[in-house]
This record gives C-alpha cells, structure tokens and sequence, in this order.
C-alpha cells in the first residue's frame, strides 16, 4: 500500500477506561500499545474474543469512549489528527468522514422516531442542500440497498425484527457516504442469506468508492471471506496481522491457532462432536402448537380510511404446527424478520396470537391469564438476543441472577446468594464475587449474554427458548457456552427452543431442525438429514450462503 493511498494511521493506541483504574499504582489498559494503517479501500477485519478490545478501538478511532477515559497515542485520519478534533469539526467527522455501525442496532436508534424521520434528520444536518424529493430518493435508494422495502420505511424500530433493525443502522451509516465505515459485528443478528448481501453491498461500496473497512467481528470465517487483511486481537493487544488468506493457512500465534481451531471444530465436527446427535427420546410432547398465527395490521392514513381501503397485513406467523418432545433441543433457523423471535414471543404469551394454540405441558396458554399464566412462564424462560433487554442496568449482576429465585419464591436470599455465585461459576464469570459486584455496563457484551445466560437458567425451567444467546460470541467461547448449555440440559433435564440464524451452530447443538421462512415452516426434520439432503429450496440456499473456513483455506 502507497503511502498516497493510505487514509489511516494508528500508532501506539492505549485505552484506559476510568473504572478500570484501580489502586494509582496499577494501569489496566483495555487496548495496549496497537499500531495499524488502513488504505483507501481496503478492508481489515479486527477478530477476537469477546472483551478483548476490538470495540474499543472503533469507538476510540470516533472518540466515542466515555468521559474519564484515558487515551494516548496517535489516531491520523486523511492526513488530520483525530484527536485533536472538537465541538462541530468532530460533529461533521462523525458520520461524514468515518461512519460507525453499533453492534447493537438500538443504540443508534431512537424509539420515539420513525425509520422514515431517522434518516431524513441525518440528511438535514449534513447535507441541507438536499431538497425534500432529492433526500428521499437517497433514503430509499439507501435502505433498498440494504434489503429494507419502501412501504416500511414510515414504521418504527420496535416494529422491527432485531436484525431488520441492524439493517436500518447500516443504512443511516452509508447515507452519507463516508469516507470509511467501522462496522462493530454489523450482522450479529443477521442471517447468512442476508450476511452476505450487506457485506457483498459494504465491500462493492469500498471498491468503488474507495471507501475504507474496518470489520470488527468474533467471526472468522466471515471476517476472512471480506477482508484484505485480518488482525487479531487478545487481551487488548494486536497478536497477529496479516493477508486474510495467510492467517487463515498458516497462523504464527497460539491464540490465533486456537481460535481458528475452535472455528474448524463447530463448522467441520459439528456431527461428529455433537452431544445431540442421537434422536431425541419422543415419550412426551412438552410445547405443542396449532396453526398458530401472528398477524399485525399496518397502519392506514386518513385518506385511505376515508376511501375504505384495506389496511395492509404483516403475517409475521402464519399458521405454524408444530411438537416440541421433552428433553429435545428443536432448533429454529430462518432469515431476519421470518417471524422466528415473533414465535418465542408467542409461545409465551408477551404477545396473544392472533389465532392458534400453545399447549404447555398439556396447559393451553392462550386461555390463562394473571397468576395462572406467570406460574406456568416460571416453567418457561427465555434468553434474548440482546442481553440488555433483560438486564436492569441499574441493578448488580449478582442481584440480577437471584432475583428471579426471589420472585418466584423458590429460595431464600441467602439461598439465592449461594445458587447466584454457583451459576456466575457455571458460565464462566470468575471470580464470581468480582462480577457479582458490577454492573451490565462495567463488562463486554459476549459477558451480558452469560448473564442472561445464568438468568434464565437459575430457576431450572423445563423449557428454555433461546434467541440467538450465542450470536456475540467468538468461536472458542461458543463452543465452551453450548457445551455449558448442554451440560445444564442433562443435569436439569431442561428442553431446549433454540433459535439461531448461525446454521453451523444450529448443526453443532440441535437434534432437529425446523426452517422458517416468511411466517411459515417450510422444512423440518433432524439435523443432519437437513444439511446433507436439504429438500426445500429455501433450505439450499441458506445452506449455500454459510461462510466456510475449510472452503476460504482452500481458496
């Protein structure tokens, strides 16, 4: 790379976050001593475990860490320092020079505020010359890019699926056409189909606009398939930087080994490695559901009321049939907005559906109400696919794990202290004392998810729907959580729902399979019939759209 072409220069970049501080004679540093440079459209992927540092340099490079956070030296930008940029300077940086894509979409976006209004008010600031049919047209031309049809575009993010939602913040982030894009896990909640879409769109973009790529991910084999070049990162330093294609055939450190090694084991062994893999035993059925539908009306204007004309229908579930056996793990796979988080949601009653039944354990749950219905759902928990969404964030992860013994009266506080520390243990958090004393901020988001993770499991339910609980995690920790997972199954003799868009790990953890597709179940069948002889087209392509290390070695 000439020196002409190259737009980023990081040299020496230390984070010190101020709660990580400690005595005064003791400097932890979240990013220690790292050093890179990025060319005008080039893409490098920043790879590593959760909490070692990647989402700390991309806010960093935006000075977006919080205040109190200490930082030393050189961020360069197109010949600029970084640092030294303030108040409406940075403001146009931000957005206009280097654009970022949160991992979690909902940080960028304001519930108040349609997707509509989100974009227009992007333009208005940085590019008020528009005018209003010039701004709309960019916007649609924007969101069509990321797979967002017209029609939706006057909703609101809470009418959104979680990964839709990722494909609003990607299209504010390109919306004004940077200079460089820092993409935070931009398709964590995405499907493959989907995945690949975006990132094919985010690397044409870099091509042809010569726009820089800095792909933050845990994923390897995605990071690998897009990048030019991967970095890796562990415990806050740069290990390993190179060509995509040499660090995937022949990595120098042992941490990259390893992690490339945890990769290879879920995608190539899941069959030979899975703990799952026997057929379930069919004594029981646990969760049986009938034609179970979730429809929602858009909403019409005045004048298409006036007119009489026919509010349009989201059939989000439409007609789903379906026997979860008890001691089974039934894995759900499908695009983002499919319906799948729609159908959890259902099966437990956060939202009635729109006709249908969910029988549990013999117990039709559309016709219980009040404490009925809250004794039946300590039999059924849930782990989301945003950690946040069940994690108070006024409230110490200690407290949060035994509250629920505590709510459902199934333990003392001194009980629900003792099981608290124990499944802190049981899903890697250690010293246990130590993180029950912190709060869902002070830690990284993969640690967020174990805390869901030990949430939902402390009360020992017979049912556990999982949302996507892996989805932000590296491959290593993967691995070492659906091995935990699997192992509280057999102690407790839990059932598991397991909703995923990762194919390899539905492969690696489930007995069965059901593929979902616009509402609608179009396959189902046991896991390794599903990936060697798919039947359903929809089922080939998803499979065809998987990033494979074994095929991005051999190219």
């Amino acid at each position: 790379m000439s020196s002409s072409a190259s737009l980023l220069h990081v040299n020496d970049l230390r984070i010190a976050y101020a709660q990580q501080r400690g005595q005064a004679d003791t400097q932890t540093w979240a990013v220690n001593q790292v050093s890179f440079q990025l060319g005008q459209g080039e893409r490098l992927g920043l790879v590593g475990e959760s909490g070692c540092g990647k989402s700390t340099i991309g806010r960093g490079l935006m000075q977006l860490l919080p205040p109190g956070t200490r930082l030393e030296g050189e961020i360069i930008f197109a010949g600029r320092s970084v640092l030294s940029l303030v108040g409406k300077g940075l403001q146009r940086f931000r957005g206009e020079e280097i654009a970022l894509v949160f991992q979690d979409p909902m940080t960028r976006l304001n519930p108040l505020l349609t997707v509509k209004k989100h974009c227009l008010e992007t333009l208005k600031v940085h590019r008020p010359q528009l005018s209003a049919d010039e701004a709309k047209t960019k916007v649609l031309e924007t969101l069509s890019a990321v797979n967002i049809p017209a029609e939706r575009w006057t909703q609101y993010p809470h009418e959104f699926s979680g990964g839709m939602r990722q494909r609003v913040a990607i299209a504010l982030a390109l919306l004004l056409d940077p200079k460089m894009l820092i993409a935070d896990e931009p398709t964590t909640s995405l499907d493959v189909t989907v995945a690949a879409q975006i990132l094919k769109e985010m690397t044409r973009l870099c091509e042809e606009r010569q726009m820089g790529l800095l792909l933050i991910s845990h994923d390897l084999a995605l990071v690998s398939e897009y990048c030019d070049r991967v970095a890796v990162m562990y415990q806050g330093q740069m290990v390993e930087l190179g060509p995509a294609q040499e660090i995937l055939t022949n990595p120098q450190h042992s941490y990259t080994q390893s992690l490339l090694q945890a990769a290879l084991h879920l995608q190539t062994s899941a069959a030979e490695t899975s703990p799952t893999q026997e057929s379930p035993p069919k004594q029981s059925v646990l969760l049986q559901l009938r034609d179970v539908q979730q429809h929602y009306t858009l909403e019409t204007n005045f004048i298409a009321r006036l007119l009489s004309k026919k509010a349009d229908a989201i059939k989000a579930v439409d007609g789903i049939t379906l026997n979860i056996y008890a001691g089974e793990t039934l894995g759900l796979v499908g695009e983002s907005g499919c319906g799948k988080s729609t159908l959890s949601r259902t099966i437990l009653q956060l939202v009635r559906p729109t006709a249908g039944s969910v029988q549990f354990d013999k117990l039709d749950l559309t016709t219980l109400e009040g404490r009925e219905l809250r004794q039946c759902r300590r039999q059924i928990q849930m782990i989301f696919q945003d950690p946040r969404a069940c994690l108070n964030p006024r409230m110490k992860i200690g407290q949060s794990v035994a509250e629920p013994l505590l709510i459902h009266e199934l333990a003392t506080p001194a009980e629900a202290q003792a099981q608290m520390h124990t499944m802190l243990e049981r899903v890697g958090l250690t010293p246990t004392t130590d993180y029950a004393q912190r709060f869902p901020s002070d830690i990284s988001g993969g640690q967020q998810q174990r805390v869901a993770i030990a949430r939902a499991l402390i009360t020992q339910p017979k049912l556990v729907i999982c949302d996507e609980p892996v989805s932000m995690l590296d491959a290593s920790i993967q691995t070492q959580v659906l091995d935990l997972m699997q192992s509280l199954k057999d102690d407790f003799n839990l059932t598991y729902l397991f909703i995923t868009h990762d194919l390899w790990v539905a492969r690696f953890f489930c007995d069965r399979i059901a593929v979902m597709n616009k509402g609608k179940i179009v396959e189902i069948g046991p896991t390794e019939e599903i990936f060697t002889n798919p039947q359903h087209p929809y089922t080939q392509t998803l499979l065809g759209a998987a990033p494979l290390l074994t095929r991005l070695q051999e190219g």
